[in-house]
């Protein structure tokens, strides 16, 4: 990959890992249903103005939209409400990998690799070192709410399998439509009318920067410039490049936020992270150390 593509994916890396730090803030001044109800209006519009519909029917546009935007941001910024630290939240979300290949099985008929299965069973093992630590770090709601957000983006990619070829881009914003009624709802049903007047009332500086960068720099730079990439390169060159997404977030949450892990949750992390690895790179190896055996 040539060193200006190298460069990009850098700056995604980094746009989506600094992103969960982010979330921390804007939810410090916002709760978490009325932020993802903010968020997705800023990522619909204006630019729905700008940006053709992706050529999808529009059962597609909102099944996209209920899993990938609604489903796991509404987890994700419930769980981060409720204790999920943002380091850890964005290393357990990448469980949505193992949660992908396990619908692919169930509705696809896909056969699930044996590295696969491994790196799952590594992964598991260093979520339940997580879970099992006393003591209250990471509640267990959080860690709950955490993997029903991967979940729900393994079940959207799934979804957007169904699709093709499709602008990545277009997707994204037009996809966006979907989730600010629901959330909205969602906000009034659990946050209460006067929290959202109080919240709005009072917004701050920080939220509104929380806000900008969620829609302008996490959602629409980062995508538009991930389609860029998937443009140029096979995916299978340019997909790896996501694990180094909780890297930064781990480093980053510990930079600005000071979250530091305890010897269990870093011992838990490393396991997650080694499974994603066995899962993403595990076949690849067994293929060379079976032409060297060969």
């Amino acid at each position: 990959m040539p060193l200006k593509d190298l460069l990009i994916a850098l700056v995604v890396i980094v746009a989506w890992g600094v992103n969960f730090v982010v979330i921390k803030v804007g939810l410090d001044g916002l709760p978490p249903m009325l932020l993802g109800a903010l968020r997705f209006l800023l990522v619909a519009f204006p630019a729905i103005l700008l940006v053709r519909r992706p050529r999808l029917p529009w059962r597609w546009l909102v099944a996209y939209g209920a899993t990938i935007s609604l489903g796991q941001f509404a987890f994700l910024f419930q769980a981060m409400y409720s204790g999920m630290p943002p380091g850890l939240a964005s290393l357990i979300l990448q469980s949505q990998a193992f949660f992908t290949l396990g619908f692919a099985a169930l509705f696809l008929g896909e056969r699930l690799r044996l590295a696969s299965v491994l790196g799952l069973l590594v992964a598991a093992s260093g979520l339940a070192l997580i879970g099992s630590e006393d003591g209250g770090h990471v509640p267990m709601l959080a860690l709950v709410l955490t993997l029903c957000g991967g979940a729900m983006w393994g079940l959207g990619n799934i979804i957007t399998r169904r699709f093709g070829s499709v602008d990545l881009v277009a997707l994204v914003i037009w996809g966006g439509l979907i989730p600010p009624l629901p959330f909205l709802a969602l906000s009034w049903w659990l946050e209460g009318p006067e929290r959202i007047g109080h919240a709005l009332a009072n917004i701050g500086w920080s939220s509104v920067l929380a806000l900008a960068y969620l829609a302008f720099v996490a959602t629409m730079l980062g995508y538009s410039l991930w389609s860029e990439l998937l443009s140029r390169h096979p995916a299978g060159k340019v997909a790896p490049f996501s694990l180094l997404v909780p890297v930064i977030g781990l480093s980053s949450s510990a930079l600005l936020l000071g979250e530091r892990l305890t010897a269990t949750q870093g011992w838990g992390a490393l396991l997650v992270m080694a499974g994603l690895l066995v899962n993403v790179f595990g076949a690849r190896i067994g293929q060379r150390l079976r032409a060297v055996n060969a």
